[in-house]
């Protein structure tokens, strides 16, 4: 059974940094091509923060977290990462990640067929 358990969110003041943590177990991050973190606010659609491409090792990222988040993978501890700095009261939400051995973009969760739990992240003015 494929599970992703997120884990690393929590309450920073503006400015602050987190690093999320995503955990495979079911299955390995190499065997799946497209990694992505999303996230939703209350009231709001679900949106695409930043998304790797294992077949190609290239990244992509929302314009509003441009130069401040990293998505990253470490393949001996089948974990996906998201390093955060600079954060801004805006980034407040529910964090998630998603697997997909086939295409899904930043702009299609729907595709994305495996799904963590979320993490919050909540950042104070």
């Amino acid at each position: 059974q494929v599970q992703l358990v997120e884990s690393g969110g929590g309450s920073v003041q503006a400015g602050g940094s987190l690093r999320l943590s995503c955990a495979a177990s079911g299955f390995t991050y190499t065997q799946y091509c497209f990694l992505a973190w999303f996230r939703q606010a209350p009231g709001k659609e679900r949106q695409g923060v930043a998304r790797i491409y294992l077949g190609g090792d290239s990244t992509d990222y929302a314009l509003s977290v441009q130069g401040r988040f990293t998505i990253s993978l470490d393949n001996a501890k089948n974990t996906v990462y998201l390093q955060m700095n600079s954060l801004k009261p805006e980034d407040t939400a529910m964090y998630y990640c998603a697997a997909d051995p086939l295409y899904f973009s930043l702009t299609t969760p729907s595709l994305a067929t495996y799904w963590g739990q979320g993490t919050q992240v909540t950042v104070s003015p």
